[in-house]
């Protein structure tokens, strides 16, 4: 018995092929450059481990859009992409929202997504990390305007801490391979 594949709507660095599929080792069956209606993205969710830097979160908010990938992946990795993200312990939760794909308006997809109500408004993303959201949104093809919004987000240069601690994160987050 197959089990049916579920939509992830990534919209922080997991946009990022480099991200989602390189440092963590997951999978995708498709990815589709999405908008999710009445989601504003912020930059204020601090990280799992105290660094000093913001992470990508999404809210709800009326009349506004958020930008991302919903990639089509199997229930293990959506597990491997909570566990990492750390939801088991309270970093984010897991909501489902409606989705529509770019370049087909009339396709609306159910996708899990993760929204934290952790936020600290003094906190801004890292260079790197904005960088990586940045290439995400550009490899997927998201509109000019949006990418230009991610570049005007206020970042700072990436804190020492982060540098040092960025291997260890990297190898933990990395999800082992399928024999």
């Amino acid at each position: 018995m197959s089990i049916a594949p579920i939509w992830y709507f990534a919209y922080g660095s997991n946009m990022q092929r480099a991200t989602f599929c390189g440092r963590r080792g997951l999978e995708c069956l498709r990815a589709v450059p999405a908008r999710a209606v009445g989601w504003r993205l912020v930059f204020d969710k601090p990280g799992l481990i105290p660094i000093d830097e913001a992470y990508a979160n999404v809210v709800p908010e009326p009349g506004t859009e958020t930008f991302g990938v919903a990639y089509e992946i199997t229930a293990d990795d959506l597990a491997h992409v909570e566990l990492t993200e750390g939801v088991l312990i309270g970093n984010y939760r897991r909501v489902e929202i409606a989705i529509t794909a770019l370049g087909e308006p009339d396709v609306t997809l159910a996708a899990c997504t993760l929204v934290s109500d952790r936020r600290d408004a003094g906190l801004r993303p890292s260079d790197r990390y904005m960088a990586c959201v940045i290439a995400g949104a550009e490899e997927h093809a998201l509109p000019r305007s949006w990418i230009d919004f991610l570049r005007g987000v206020p970042a700072r240069p990436q804190s020492s801490t982060a540098a040092a601690l960025r291997p260890f994160i990297d190898q933990a987050f990395l999800r082992p391979k399928k024999p």
